[in-house]
């Protein structure tokens, strides 16, 4: 939609949607009204890459039954169905839903950013439970209402921001908390995994020849929400669909929801005052690519009001990636030469605090805090959690009334990204940028004829 009355429109929508009833195909149903099962009936919707891993995290718990399967790619489909033979499989989620819904009570979402969106806001329509995978969504007005919806509707919700449940982030919430290292004056996140360039980061225009997909692969399907596109192998499916702004969010949006999580939490923030980003010259220097793919390196920093936590009023977090890595004097804090490549760090007025991603935290000066005992946590499992959440035993750790705005604010820093060098004043109760009205239309997208969903149409 490019008219201004339809822009209008549809942010009303944005606005309205999920404290008004939202049009859907689908009819609610309160989870927070039924009774848990002793049996969790859990549908597991995209099989392959993460989803396998997904699928088998949650085969391990002893009180789920998967009891059906979906994928668009029938090889993934498959080795699915062979390690759940009594499973019921699907191609088309659409389908599963129409036809299971009484026979199931949760389902994880595991398949490209720009469909997530869609699944999990039908499957709250439903009243089904919802394990995301990161970063929520695609856009920030997918992520308002999604986040809305889950929280009208009672449901128990988790996103896939699996490390949250780790040692390591819980012992650096608590540590933050408890404020061993003081007023908070600066946050610094990274993401400089070492071989990410060539797994991740498309450096191409859009292929100019393409092919017919494989008979195994439902290229429509793949697509959804998404602008129709001709299929080129290695390009799109499995993995490196991540590079392109049509299907997924940049490595920001990828590992960023990982590495803010434990600061997001401790620090207690709320939505940004503003974004901005820069990245390097030769992808703001193509306008093709930049209209394509996403950069290969993002610096991104955010402003975000102050609170008791904080040594001002405000509070700035920078997040590095690709070439762009943390001030020297920040990595010097830890060490220059082994500064941990995924990590964040809070720097405040009486010491400072690292989080290795997927490790423990580490309070420096190390000798200042030598006596600082990391807290006796009691070892859980991200997917397992979800499980026992949606059986009534307890509340998960990154649910959407949580992770929902921290995820929002990371999906603004892809938005600046497609505006680099500019400060983007962001009003969080209107959902709009105050001083710069053309980045706007970034913060949604209208969805490909015939898979409008929730109010979003083309």
């Amino acid at each position: 939609m490019s008219s201004r009355k339809n822009d209008i429109s549809r942010r009303e929508f944005i606005l309205k949607a999920a404290s008004a009833a939202v049009v859907a195909p689908l009819l609610i149903s309160q989870a927070k009204n039924v009774s848990p099962p002793n049996k969790l009936r859990h549908v597991c919707i995209g099989v392959g890459g993460m989803g396998w891993h997904d699928l088998n995290k949650f085969k391990s718990h002893p009180d789920v039954d998967i009891v059906a399967i979906c994928d668009v790619d029938e090889k993934h489909l498959k080795r699915a169905a062979e390690a759940l033979p009594n499973a019921k499989t699907y191609s088309d989620w659409r389908e599963l839903f129409k036809n299971e819904a009484n026979a199931f009570d949760a389902v994880n979402v595991s398949v490209p950013d720009h469909n997530h969106f869609a699944i999990c806001f039908q499957a709250i329509q439903l009243g089904k439970h919802v394990y995301c995978q990161k970063p929520m969504c695609h856009d920030v007005a997918e992520i308002r209402v999604l986040t809305e919806a889950a929280s009208k509707a009672g449901i128990v919700s988790q996103l896939g921001t699996q490390h949250a449940s780790g040692l390591g982030d819980r012992t650096a919430v608590q540590w933050i908390k408890e404020g061993h290292i003081g007023k908070i004056k600066n946050v610094y996140l990274c993401s400089n995994r070492p071989g990410a360039t060539e797994a991740y980061r498309y450096k191409g225009p859009r292929p100019s020849t393409s092919e017919n997909p494989p008979a195994t692969l439902n290229w429509d399907l793949w697509v959804g929400t998404a602008p129709m596109r001709p299929y080129s192998p290695a390009i799109y499916h499995p993995s490196k669909w991540r590079a392109w702004q049509d299907f997924g969010t940049g490595w920001s949006g990828d590992i960023g929801c990982h590495i803010f999580d434990a600061v997001w939490k401790g620090m207690g923030l709320t939505a940004p005052l503003s974004v901005q980003a820069r990245v390097q010259e030769s992808w703001q220097q193509s306008p093709e690519r930049m209209g394509d793919t996403w950069p290969q390196s993002n610096h991104i920093t955010w402003i975000f009001p102050g609170n008791e936590m904080t040594a001002s009023d405000t509070v700035q977090v920078e997040w590095f990636d690709g070439e762009f890595y943390p001030p020297e004097d920040v990595r010097a804090l830890f060490s220059l030469s082994d500064y941990p490549a995924e990590s964040a760090m809070l720097v405040g007025t009486e010491g400072a605090l690292l989080i290795p991603h997927t490790k423990m935290a580490v309070l420096l000066p190390q000798a200042k805090f030598e006596k600082v005992m990391p807290p006796k946590l009691e070892e859980r499992d991200h997917y397992h959690h979800f499980a026992d959440a949606c059986l009534g035993r307890t509340k998960t750790e990154s649910h959407f009334e949580q992770s929902g705005p921290m995820a929002e604010a990371i999906i603004l820093g892809t938005v600046a990204l497609k505006e680099p060098g500019k400060l983007l004043e962001w009003n969080h109760k209107k959902m709009k940028f105050s001083n710069l009205k053309e980045a706007n239309k970034h913060l949604s997208r209208p969805y490909r004829k015939g898979w409008e969903v929730g109010g979003f149409k083309a």
